[in-house]
């Protein structure tokens, strides 16, 4: 089953390099059902395998200045304090057993992966729907700056909670708030997604015990795939697999759910 996860590695970043977002919700899954991992543990080496990856995506973005970088700082300070704090102090504190419903204990494991397999269905909805506002963001420098902070912390929360990049989240806010265009923002997004998961992943290292031969293996293997996925951008028409994708995501968070849920008592 390890060797089908560092494959399925490969996938995470040929995918991400691709469509430039969707692989890292992959993440979770492949290490707790494949890499035998416990939810907490998945969380946070996903933040690690997505920093890594995103970062060295976002090189050729910076090189060519697709990046907004004053937007990258107004959403990015807020949603590295609250990944941080999440991290470092939330999630390892949470009790084992959440609360009952009646019979059934809802423990921090089972909340972890259903939360994770709602944000995999927001995503496969975002993957799946037509193309958002293309027209939208005018680069005029009028910023909603108190929406941009708000949603730069729930999305730090989210992030440090289920260990995903939340670009789905980051990409409408700097369309909507920020008045970004779109390939600005998505640009954007893949950098404040680096810089949050590296933050949040040093607020694990103070908890718990890294298994190194597993994790550099893995984002290696990942960030092969980002590269891989940028060349094969030539040859592949991006809607259709971003589409194809939303629907294998949509599929994957139904059945972390009825695993979770019903499989699972």
């Amino acid at each position: 089953m390890e060797i089908i996860g560092f494959a399925a590695a490969l996938f995470i970043g040929i995918i991400l390099g691709l469509i430039g977002g969707g692989g890292s919700i992959m993440t979770v899954p492949v290490l707790v059902y494949l890499m035998g991992l416990n939810p907490v543990t998945a969380t946070a080496y996903s933040l690690f395998v997505v920093g890594i990856t995103s970062l060295f995506g976002s090189i050729g973005n910076l090189k060519r200045k697709e990046v907004d970088l004053k937007m990258a700082l107004v959403f990015a300070i807020p949603s590295l304090l609250s990944v941080y704090f999440t991290r470092k102090y939330l999630i390892y504190n949470l009790p084992e057993i959440l609360f009952n419903i009646g019979d059934f204990e809802v423990s921090k494991n089972l909340f972890l992966m259903v939360l994770f397999a709602l944000i995999m269905v927001m995503t496969s909805y975002s993957m799946l729907k037509k193309d958002f506002c293309r027209d939208c963001g005018d680069d005029s420098g009028k910023f909603n700056y108190p929406l941009i902070i708000a949603e730069g912390i729930g999305v730090g929360i989210i992030t440090g909670l289920v260990g995903a990049g939340g670009g789905f989240l980051i990409i409408p806010a700097l369309v909507f708030f920020a008045r970004l265009p779109i390939k600005k923002a998505v640009a954007t997004s893949l950098i404040i997604i680096a810089a949050k998961s590296l933050i949040g992943f040093v607020g694990d290292v103070q908890n718990i015990e890294i298994e190194w031969n597993i994790l550099l293996p893995f984002t290696l293997i990942s960030v092969i795939g980002i590269f891989l996925g940028i060349y094969l951008t030539r040859f592949v028409n991006d809607e259709k697999l971003k589409k194809a994708f939303g629907w294998f995501v949509l599929l994957m968070g139904i059945y972390i759910i009825i695993n979770e849920l019903i499989i699972g008592l």
